[in-house]
């Protein structure tokens, strides 16, 4: 659940920077420390979006025959 919350907060600051990007007072310098910053959050925000897909890749593999659909309307 942790790594639930960092990865929220982690979308969140890089939501917070897109909005101070577009913000037209901010100077050349400021500007590119955020978008080195975005970028860097992005990667690992990405690779862990790549791990969690290959874990539920893992998981459905591992349980391919066991699982069923059943209707709960009954």
């Amino acid at each position: 659940m942790a790594e639930e919350a960092s990865f929220t907060r982690q979308l969140e600051r890089l939501e917070e920077i897109v909005r101070r990007l577009e913000a037209e007072d901010l100077d050349l310098d400021q500007a590119l420390k955020l978008f080195e910053e975005g970028v860097e959050r992005l990667r690992l925000a990405r690779e862990r979006l790549a791990a969690a897909e290959a874990k539920v890749k893992q998981v459905l593999s591992e349980h391919a025959g066991k699982l069923r659909v059943e209707d709960f309307d009954g």
